[in-house]
Parts: C-alpha cells; sequence; structure tokens
C-alpha cells in the first residue's frame, strides 16, 4: 500500500471514513486519528485550522505521503446533488489563489470513479457559504462547482513538505439549500459537534430541525461516495 495520509475538517468525517476502511484507533496519537500501516485519517479542524500543529505526529514514518483532502463540500454549480462525488483538478483559495492536485493521482482516482465524479475546480472559502445567494455569487465569481472551508490550506501544506495531494469531496448541501446560523454554530472549531448546544436547540428552535436532518442525510450521502472511492484508491 502507498503511503497515504487523509484529512478531514471534523472528527465526524475521519471516523465515518475510518469505519468504511475498517481502520483502528491510532492511540499512541493526543488526537483523534485512525490508521493501520502506511495508512492514515485524521481530522484537521474547521479551516484546516490544526493542520500545522498535528502534520509532524501525522506524518511521522510516512515519508512524503501522498495527502488526501477528503470530506464533504457546499455545492455551488445548481446540477449537483447531495451525494455526488467533486474530483477537482484545482482550487480556488480565499485571496484566489489556485492550487492543482496532482495529475497523476487525480487521473487514477478520476479512473476509479468513471462516471461517478465529477471534475473542474474547487472553492475554498473562509467562511461559511449559508444561502443560496452566497453560493451563486460564490459561483459566478469562480466558476467552481463546489466549495469547501479546507482545500486550499491541505494541499498548500502538502506542497511545502513536497507531498503529492489529491482532493476527494462528496456533496452534503445544494446550492439552492441554505445553512440556518444555528446549524453552523452546532460545530467547534476542531470540529467537535456541541452536544449540549444541539440538544438545546431541538428544544428552542424546533423549526430548524428538518434542515438539520436534511444536513444530515446529506452529510451522509456525500461521505459514502467519498469512502466508495477511498477504499477503491488505497486498495
Amino acid at each position: 500500500m502507498s503511503r497515504i495520509l487523509i484529512l478531514t475538517a471534523v472528527e465526524l468525517e475521519a471516523r465515518a471514513l475510518a469505519r468504511q476502511l475498517e481502520l483502528p484507533v491510532l492511540t499512541a496519537l493526543p488526537f483523534p486519528a485512525y490508521g493501520r500501516g502506511s495508512l492514515r485519517v485524521a481530522p484537521v479542524g474547521l479551516r484546516a485550522g490544526l493542520l500545522g500543529a498535528r502534520w509532524p505526529e501525522l506524518q511521522l514514518g510516512l515519508d512524503r505521503p501522498l495527502v488526501i483532502s477528503a470530506g464533504v463540500c457546499g455545492a455551488l454549480a445548481p446540477e449537483l446533488r447531495a451525494g455526488d462525488l467533486v474530483l477537482p483538478e484545482s482550487v480556488i483559495g480565499p485571496r484566489g489563489e489556485r492550487l492543482n492536485v496532482t495529475p497523476t493521482q487525480h487521473h487514477r482516482a478520476s479512473a476509479l470513479a468513471a462516471s461517478a465524479a465529477r471534475g473542474g475546480t474547487l472553492a475554498t472559502s473562509a467562511e461559511v457559504m449559508a444561502t443560496p445567494r452566497d453560493k451563486a455569487a460564490l459561483f459566478a465569481d469562480t466558476g467552481a462547482i463546489a466549495v469547501d472551508m479546507e482545500s486550499s490550506i491541505i494541499l498548500a501544506h502538502a506542497a511545502a513538505a513536497g507531498c503529492p495531494a489529491l482532493v476527494v469531496r462528496g456533496v452534503a448541501d445544494e446550492a439552492g439549500e441554505s445553512l440556518p446560523p444555528e446549524l453552523i454554530g452546532l460545530m467547534s472549531p476542531e470540529g467537535k459537534l456541541r452536544t449540549a448546544r444541539a440538544l438545546v436547540l431541538t428544544v428552542t428552535r424546533p423549526l430548524v430541525l428538518p434542515r438539520a436532518l436534511a444536513l444530515r442525510r446529506g452529510t451522509q450521502r456525500g461521505l459514502a461516495a467519498v469512502a466508495r472511492l477511498l477504499i477503491a484508491f488505497v486498495a
């Protein structure tokens, strides 16, 4: 097996992918991580805010692994649906910088996904794209088909470390869907679910619950699509 380091934003994503890849917890690390042999999965926080601190231990012994930015994304292109797989050739960062994935790795992933994946450009935003208007504006400005908050940072870090890189994302919410502010606040910067706040929300804002359940279903479908490709990719 090749040396592969799969990085997600939040623990939910890392745990779901590790379960599908049948990877045990790496108890030797002081943060949530999973792996076996030369394959590792770990969250690096919203906006990849924990990547710098966790990088030395994550890549220890892997010697320039393939770094895969994996997890969910939001659709910008109107035709994308929850559960669609996105394999971008390049990522546009928050300041307009463009970063490319490693072509050989992208070609291999695309061949494994066949017609099940969409190529093109992904945008990384410093802020949550919470409304259809926000998403439409970013789509018009960048031409990107989907958006996340980590991939450009992960690609830049991988390039600085001399590592090849790939982005594998599954759509969780569609271009015409909104993310209520209450749901955005349920996740801490470290990528942990604020359970107490979620319980309070079910009582104080019950009208938000249907949207929360829809987002959960979309997230599950998006992660399932990512997991299917990663299982084939690491085989």
